[in-house]
């Protein structure tokens, strides 16, 4: 199949829980490009079908323009749009399966509630309510069905989600934990790993003989193909007729025909690149091309054309130190190696507790940098995790630890000071470490659904949408 949806489709749905995705926007004329085949169904949720009209009225009810849409196209806009819909689907079967019912005097009694349509003096006022509706090009039925929807999905998370509250002891003895000042010492260890320019071409030949096997640099042979409405039928449009050509490329490819029979009977021009290596600054479809190889015959989509492709030869070569992009990549390996090397040392000197308050002074020459943190929250100068590390460990100890760059320190947990109880503080804590833990409850149930339910996509389709806003 065709598409970058693919590893989405492997995902099924993505975190359908936790704030689900509905973007709605407005857009016409996409009858046309689904008038044929098995496009009339966009995905299945087991084995009840998603259309195409459903996803085209998903996405109507929205105010994202189409030039939106466009520009979003690389940030899998259209993929989340899907998820959304799909997502909506699932809680809709999950919601029949628990029964869960709205009353109409329910419904009435949120829409007299909204803020929205309520006066100065706290009185529903039905004709803010019609100018509402007016305003929004909704009519009273869509605007209750959307509400009593939502209405049964905030019952469906609040039942699953029932009860989910934690002690206050011990939330305030966490809070008072994590809330502590922490003095810090600590050595930036950039000074102490040894320069690349050290590094000799005996030490490259070396590193590549002790690693041949895990260094051995990919070459590849291949030919590649542009397909475009322009080159293929002379048209700047892709219509139906532009994916029935590309249907049967397709076929073609599992039928083994030939990569030259295929291009010479489309009269299209292909590209022939010999010796083709790996690097960032290649052309953006090669390094594609790459990335397939284990694939050798294709075809993909990139943006707005196709890419037919017939890799010839791939074959693994020793590093050559001639080329200097591969001798600067081998540089840096044996720099990294040598910097996890020194951090081991140190990490396993620490452990057996051979590293002293001398070894450290000796480090630093008596010149320590110091740093007061606030809370276990505060990274303004080491990565979250490494600032949760260091709060986890006793006066007096050692580790190693890196901030936002990478960068890597060497850090002694000095002292720790308590701080005076906020009351506010604490309550937004509580509520905060609360909703964590429902959190937590709906991430559960969305894997428990995932497993539940089969969905599957239909990624013919899914392009289609895409090509259309291209």
């Amino acid at each position: 199949m065709i598409g970058s949806f693919r590893n989405f489709a492997k995902s099924k749905f993505a975190g359908i829980l936790v704030g689900i995705i509905i973007i709605p926007f407005v857009f016409w004329g996409m009858g046309s490009v689904f008038s044929s085949g098995n496009t009339n169904s966009i995905a299945k949720i087991n084995k009840e079908n998603i259309s195409t009209q459903d996803f085209i009225d998903h996405i109507n009810q929205s105010n994202i323009p189409a030039e939106t849409i466009r520009n979003n196209l690389d940030q899998n806009i259209i993929e989340e749009l899907l998820s959304g819909l799909v997502s909506t689907k699932l809680l809709n079967l999950e919601i029949e399966d628990f029964d869960i019912l709205i009353s109409q005097n329910t419904l009435l009694k949120k829409i007299k509630e909204n803020k929205n349509f309520l006066d100065e003096n706290g009185v529903f006022q039905r004709i803010k309510y019609e100018k509402f509706l007016l305003e929004n090009n909704i009519s009273a039925a869509q605007f209750e069905k959307r509400l009593k929807d939502r209405e049964k999905q905030k019952n469906l998370f609040d039942y699953i989600g029932a009860g989910t509250i934690s002690p206050k002891f011990l939330v305030k003895r966490l809070y008072e934990e994590e809330n502590k000042k922490l003095e810090v010492d600590f050595i930036d260890l950039k000074n102490f790993y040894s320069s690349k320019d050290n590094i000799s071409n005996l030490d490259l030949e070396k590193f590549i003989d002790e690693n041949q096997d895990q260094l051995k640099v990919d070459y590849l042979d291949f030919s590649y193909a542009k397909i475009t409405p322009q080159n293929l039928l002379g048209i700047d449009e892709f219509n139906q007729a532009f994916f029935d050509k590309i249907d049967q490329i397709e076929i073609d490819i599992s039928n083994e025909v030939n990569f030259i029979s295929i291009t010479e009977s489309l009269n299209i021009k292909s590209i022939n690149i010999k010796d083709f290596r790996f690097s960032e600054n290649k052309n953006e479809i090669e390094k594609k091309i790459f990335e397939l190889r284990n694939n050798f015959f294709d075809i993909f989509e990139n943006k707005n054309e196709y890419i037919l492709y017939k890799i010839y030869k791939s074959e693994q070569r020793k590093p050559d130190l001639d080329d200097n992009e591969i001798k600067k990549e081998i540089v840096e390996l044996i720099h990294q190696k040598n910097k996890f090397d020194y951090n081991k040392e140190l990490i396993d000197q620490i452990s057996d507790e051979s590293f002293t308050e001398e070894n450290f002074l000796k480090m630093s020459q008596k010149n320590i940098n110091t740093i007061t943190l606030n809370s276990v929250k505060d990274n303004k100068k080491f990565e979250i995790d490494a600032v949760k590390l260091l709060y986890s460990l006793p006066e007096g100890s050692f580790t190693l630890i890196n901030d936002e760059r990478n960068n890597i320190y060497l850090a002694k947990v000095k002292k720790f000071e308590n701080v005076d109880f906020n009351e506010d503080n604490f309550n937004d804590n509580l509520n905060t470490h609360n909703s964590n833990i429902k959190q937590s409850i709906l991430r559960s149930y969305d894997i428990f659904l995932n497993d539940k339910y089969e969905v599957t996509l239909n990624q013919k389709t899914i392009q289609r949408v895409k090509n259309f806003f291209q």
